[in-house]
């Protein structure tokens, strides 16, 4: 009962829709069908006369322009290129199994097949309608019609598409999920090949889609001033009747879900709510190892090429420290999705290759400058060379500020780059400390710094006098200090070479960034998209770092040189939190917090008595890249 309720609205919303076609249609005709009464009753002899004679004059063209603009939208809509979701094509010989499966549950639900699988670098599945002509290739010679899991559409015109819809199915959940837990999750989804195969839900769909494509064409830049004012026409028509469809349209989705939903109720009810809890592991595990693993790689021109298998490596590693995840693990013993595949290895590196195409922006091809690389060479190829990137940068900065290369600890003939240089530098002086007395002996009065340029004189200028110490900021209204935090968060949590240090960095990566080539030069051929240009990330996966957070980046890469070159930590990679640094086979995990007490408070004493306990040496020259 209740999938006929949910077919029976998806279909109404989807009769609604075509209605609102319909009416659209009708206005068109109506200039033309008054144009014809005029014309036929001039013909008859009953509509004469000066006034008849001028309406038939004025009807007439008006007639004629509202039939050719109508026209014209109505082929833009026909024709434009619905927008397509990127994915990994997987071909029948490449997932026997999968597609065997996937056949299995449309019997069982008694639902059509779907025409094709493909994967997504995302943690989610669904049905998309790839019937239009542009998303197919043109048929081979020997090409005889048949195709996808029932053996596709029947025998049509060049290029014509299967009917039903495309499976697209998230990568992660192949690699976590077992089988028995995709065919549970998938199960919903299947199922609404079923209310997608009625006719007036697919024409529903499609004028939709249409309408969604003529906005986008409609937008495209580039164009001559009189196809600009052409496709404005067209976007603002296109728009309205978005507008006019989007609660039916909608409704019609919900829907066609709501008896999906129902339908796929008989088949593995109770292992889908187990499945469940999995897909949410799953996304949780995926974004964390986007944001903290791939990222940084990403940034250094190196792509990971088994993130569907590094999804599985950090969920165990989750398993393994948080004991509510212990049950997860043992299901680690039964046969993985990804068995369904031929080649899942190759499957896997296309999925990473495009997941790093989506969210970071990379080309579309590998090459010298976008390289792939595997786990096990990550810690040496990525986290190193990151770090020391980094640091070198942070040392030119330096320069250009014009901070001198020794310290007090280091001798005059030893100027290379040192982690002493950079705590001197971001220190802040005492106000007492200038006058002579010893900053250790000092109280924590909360009195603010003297200037930092005071004891840190140019080599051939006089130091300035000190300036007496400036009371402390009277405490401010809750409110008026929550309207002032975004103006004033550089003031509040970082010193003043703190915060000139970080917007050194700041324009150096800007500067590096604007001299690096474009990856496409001339003009993109119409209808490329994003994706297909590679310029631009399609789904950014966090906004640009701030300047306080460059400044953390870059100093925390310079004390793990320092380790690394001193004391003889090694880099490592921490499935969760992403690149991490290893003294004696163990994390520093409590390194952040005091290059942030550095960096917000200009206090090193920290920060010095965890170098002193790890047996790091700051005076010591680091190998930078």
């Amino acid at each position: 009962m209740g999938v006929e309720v949910g077919a029976q609205a998806a279909r109404g919303r989807a009769l609604a829709v075509l209605r609102i076609r319909s009416r659209a249609l009708a206005v068109a005709l109506l200039p033309a069908a008054f144009a014809v009464v005029l014309l036929v009753g001039a013909s008859t002899g009953h509509l004469v006369g000066p006034g008849w004679h001028a309406a038939r004059w004025v009807v007439t063209p008006v007639a004629v322009l509202v039939l050719i603009a109508a026209a014209v939208i109505a082929l833009v809509v026909a024709r434009a290129r619905p927008a397509v979701t990127p994915t990994v094509p997987i071909a029948e010989e490449q997932a026997p199994d999968l597609y065997r499966m996937v056949r299995d549950l449309a019997d069982r639900l008694d639902v059509p097949a779907p025409s094709a699988i493909a994967l997504t670098p995302d943690c989610d599945s669904w049905l998309e309608d790839r019937t239009h002509p542009s998303h197919g290739p043109p048929p081979s010679e020997d090409d005889d019609g048949l195709g996808g899991l029932r053996g596709g559409a029947m025998r049509g015109g060049p290029r014509r598409a299967p009917v039903a819809p495309v499976l697209v199915i998230g990568s992660p959940f192949l690699w976590w999920m077992r089988v028995g837990e995709l065919r549970a999750v998938l199960a919903p989804v299947v199922a609404g090949t079923g209310p997608s195969a009625h006719p007036d839900i697919a024409q529903a769909r499609r004028f939709v889609r249409g309408l969604d494509a003529a906005v986008a064409v409609a937008s495209t830049s580039g164009r001559c001033p009189g196809s600009r004012a052409v496709c404005a026409g067209i976007g603002w028509v296109a728009r309205v009747l978005l507008r006019s469809c989007r609660d039916h349209a909608t409704e019609m989705e919900r829907g066609v879900a709501a008896a999906a939903a129902e339908r796929a109720q008989a088949v593995d009810y109770g292992l889908r709510i187990v499945a469940q809890e999995q897909v949410g592991l799953a996304y949780a595990g995926w974004d964390r190892l986007l944001t903290r693993v791939a990222l940084p790689a990403w940034r250094m021109g190196r792509w990971p090429s088994r993130l569907d298998a590094g999804v599985v490596a950090a969920l165990t590693e989750l398993s393994r420290r948080d004991r509510l995840a212990e049950g997860f693990a043992s299901r680690l013993g039964e046969r993985p999705a990804c068995d369904l595949l031929e080649e899942p290895g190759a499957v896997d590196e296309a999925a990473s290759l495009l997941a790093a195409r989506l969210f970071h922006g990379g080309p579309a091809e590998p090459g010298p400058d976008w390289s792939p690389v595997d786990w096990q060479a990550y810690p040496e190829e990525v986290v190193d060379r990151k770090w020391r990137t980094d640091a070198a940068r942070l040392h030119r900065v330096l320069d250009a500020l014009g901070v001198r290369r020794t310290t007090e600890g280091t001798p005059p003939e030893a100027d290379g780059p040192t982690l002493a240089r950079v705590l001197e530098h971001l220190a802040t002086p005492r106000a007492s400390t200038a006058t002579g007395l010893p900053a250790a002996g000092l109280p924590a009065t909360g009195l603010p710094a003297a200037d930092p340029t005071a004891a840190h004189g140019s080599p051939g200028r006089p130091s300035e006098p000190v300036e007496a110490p400036k009371p402390p900021k009277p405490p401010r209204a809750p409110y008026a200090a929550m309207a002032e935090e975004a103006s004033l968060e550089d003031e509040d949590q970082e010193t003043e070479r703190s915060s000139a240090l970080a917007a050194g960095l700041t324009a150096e990566l800007a500067r590096e960034e604007a001299a690096t080539p474009a990856e496409q030069k001339a003009s993109p051929d119409p209808g490329t998209t994003l994706l297909d240009t590679g310029a631009l990330p399609v789904f950014p996966l966090q906004p640009p770092r701030t300047a306080r957070e460059l400044l953390t980046d870059h100093v925390t890469a310079m004390v793990c040189c320092a380790a690394m070159d001193t004391a003889g930590a090694i880099p490592g990679l921490d499935w969760l939190d992403g690149p991490t640094l290893l003294i004696d086979g163990e994390r520093a995990a409590d390194l952040t917090p005091r290059v942030l007490s550095l960096i917000e408070d200009g206090d090193p004493v920290p920060l010095r008595a965890w170098l002193v306990e790890s047996g790091i040496r700051p005076e010591k020259p680091v190998r930078l890249v």
